[in-house]
């Protein structure tokens, strides 16, 4: 007979995370540029814990939140870079970042040596930081900060649970990706016996699209690239295809799924044209390829299944690049399978 409640897969480091946010005081919690579920998820779990311990703490966005997510508890505390002046911190949680360049927007808010603690759950993560706990065989950072409020011994309270619950919903897929484990359903029921509602969260973060991504959905399905054998599709979103919708950047979220989701695909490729010209690349896989190694061939990152990267020149340019390197990855895989 094993407990109810899961361990943690390094007991250690996860008391190294608490400890370090209990002997400290005045926190900036960070996350990465373009947040989804599982970072604004994870940064708002450490603010209720850090409250739960009487700690100071604040939280900064260096560009506008997705509001699909502003049911969230504590969503609206979370402060535009201009409300801090010439404040800086010098204790830091960053929560969901592969690596520091992911929290870059907020950087002017840092001190020049800072006491940093890296929760993470990415497999491409370098362990920045005095002390940094990463799991690369966690579901979500989510599921890290589940067993950091064990550790710190916080009450599971509702809002804290309804954040942990949308970090794992969202980077599970519904629970639906090959990294829902036995002990993320675990957690999931703890939190639901705190009071969360799953559907409540669901619906807003998973299912809920606006009119104009379903229009901008329709015209990048219009023009999908699907491989000769069926196996990678690429979709692209341009600039002038956001305004021809009157789409915003936060439509294009979960568009990537649709190229994965075609029968025959084992990579589906989103590459989206940013406001600066340069060109977002996000990767998805089902079963063999690893594309976070594609992804770090271009400087990005990520998990085995899910990650991205930046590129430079023209989405044509782009897309010849990372098709490129998907064409490599499935005929190693293949290889492999061979031998």
């Amino acid at each position: 007979m094993t407990s109810w409640q899961p361990e943690p897969r390094d007991g250690e480091a996860i008391a190294r995370a608490a400890q370090a946010l209990l002997s400290r005081d005045d926190w900036l919690i960070v996350t990465h540029e373009r947040p989804d579920g599982d970072a604004l998820g994870s940064a708002l779990a450490v603010a209720h814990m850090l409250e739960a311990l009487g700690k100071r703490y604040a939280m900064a966005a260096g560009e506008p939140l997705p509001p699909r997510f502003r049911f969230l508890p504590m969503y609206a505390r979370i402060q535009p870079l201009e409300a801090f002046g010439d404040r800086q911190f010098q204790h830091v949680v960053a929560v969901d970042c592969a690596d520091e360049q992911r929290f870059a927007p907020v950087a002017q808010l840092i001190a020049a040596q800072p006491f940093v603690v890296n929760i993470d759950h990415h497999q491409t993560n370098p362990r920045y930081g005095q002390v940094a706990c990463v799991d690369p065989l966690a579901a979500a950072t989510c599921e890290v900060l589940y067993h950091v409020a064990r550790a710190l011994g916080v009450t599971l309270s509702v809002d804290l649970a309804k954040c942990l619950y949308t970090g794992i919903l969202t980077d599970t897929g519904g629970f639906s990706y090959p990294n829902t484990t036995r002990e993320v359903h675990q957690i999931a029921a703890e939190l639901l016996a705190s009071g969360v509602q799953p559907y409540d969260i669901a619906e807003p973060a998973l299912e809920a699209r606006t009119l104009e991504q379903m229009r901008l959905l329709q015209v990048a399905l219009r023009d999908m690239t699907l491989a000769p054998d069926g196996r990678y599709a690429f979709l692209l979103v341009s600039q002038e295809m956001l305004a021809s919708c009157n789409a915003s950047e936060d439509d294009v979220e979960g568009l990537v799924g649709f190229a994965r989701s075609v029968e025959t695909v084992e990579v589906g490729v989103l590459l989206r044209e940013r406001p600066d010209g340069l060109i977002k690349a996000s990767l998805r896989s089902k079963r063999r390829v690893d594309v976070a190694s594609i992804a770090q061939q271009f400087g990005g990152g990520g998990h085995a299944r899910a990650a991205g990267c930046v590129l430079e020149g023209t989405l044509e340019e782009a897309k010849r690049a990372v098709e490129a390197a998907v064409i490599a990855a499935l005929k190693e895989v293949d290889e492999a399978c061979k031998s």
